[in-house]
């Protein structure tokens, strides 16, 4: 374990110090993701401010489930996404096997040394559109409650991170796996609106089947004191339990897929 620590700075100072030797494109590309979503998000805003809210949901309010729900998912695939996406070409071209003679876990060694700092515009249009809605929203932060809203973070981004490694983990049985992230990301942009406004077969397909309602909603509405359809008053301990929970059954899921990884041959 001491020699996987030692080893992760190594792994992620590569990466970076590759990434920023083309500084301009980097920035160009934070910048444009930033712009792209923002776009997303002021049509959202024109939406309600038009009707005033959306499923009972004001602007404000819209605007941290939004921001949480971009933050939690940049902190997840930046570890994730790009790694595990590319997992069918590894198989396909054969260069998995060589991750597997690393002196280091094939996930660890994937998940740090492709460690995306793309996500910065993610990151920071976050960031700011949080700082935003709390300061308008006026919460009474107490100790309980910045505790909770900090954990429910974490957890959607282990949740992010769990999903999109037994998506990617899923390649080395199946070969194929890319068609599972168009799926991953349908109910992704479902997750960044109140679960409410969804018929009811939806709403539980979106806290069971495709958890993703726990990405945004239920803890923006556990932390703005607004119900939660069908969990009621658990979801306040379901938002915190889903990540590690998720994060165990990824890891069983990822270890049975090496134990019938076959080689690129087949």
């Amino acid at each position: 374990m001491l020699h996987y620590l030692r080893v992760l700075p190594h792994l992620v100072g590569i990466h970076v110090r590759t990434h920023m030797q083309y500084r301009g494109a980097l920035f160009i590309g934070w910048v444009a993701q930033a712009i792209g979503y923002a776009g997303t998000y002021a049509s959202i805003a024109l939406i309600i401010t038009r009707f005033e809210n959306l499923g009972g949901w004001n602007w404000t309010e819209m605007a941290l489930l939004l921001a949480f729900h971009l933050l939690a998912y940049a902190l997840g695939a930046s570890l994730s996404f790009v790694q595990f996406r590319d997992m069918e070409e590894k198989v396909r071209l054969g260069t998995f096997d060589a991750i597997l003679v690393k002196p280091i876990g094939p996930w660890t060694f994937l998940a740090f040394s492709g460690l995306n700092i793309e996500y910065a515009g993610h990151i920071g249009l976050a960031i700011a559109l949080m700082t935003w809605s709390l300061g308008s929203l006026g919460l009474d932060w107490s100790p309980g409650l910045i505790a909770y809203f900090a954990a429910a973070l974490i957890s959607a981004a282990m949740l992010t991170a769990a999903l999109m490694t037994m998506i990617g983990a899923t390649a080395l049985v199946w070969v194929r796996s890319r068609h599972l992230f168009a799926i991953f990301f349908g109910f992704w942009e479902l997750a960044r609106y109140p679960l409410n406004i969804f018929p009811v077969p939806l709403q539980v397909m979106m806290i069971t089947f495709a958890p993703l309602g726990f990405l945004a909603f239920i803890p923006t509405a556990v932390a703005l004191g607004k119900p939660v359809p069908i969990l009621g008053d658990w979801a306040g301990p379901a938002s915190l339990a889903i990540g590690p929970l998720f994060v165990l059954v990824a890891m069983a899921h990822w270890r049975h897929c090496l134990r019938n990884y076959q080689g690129a041959g087949g």
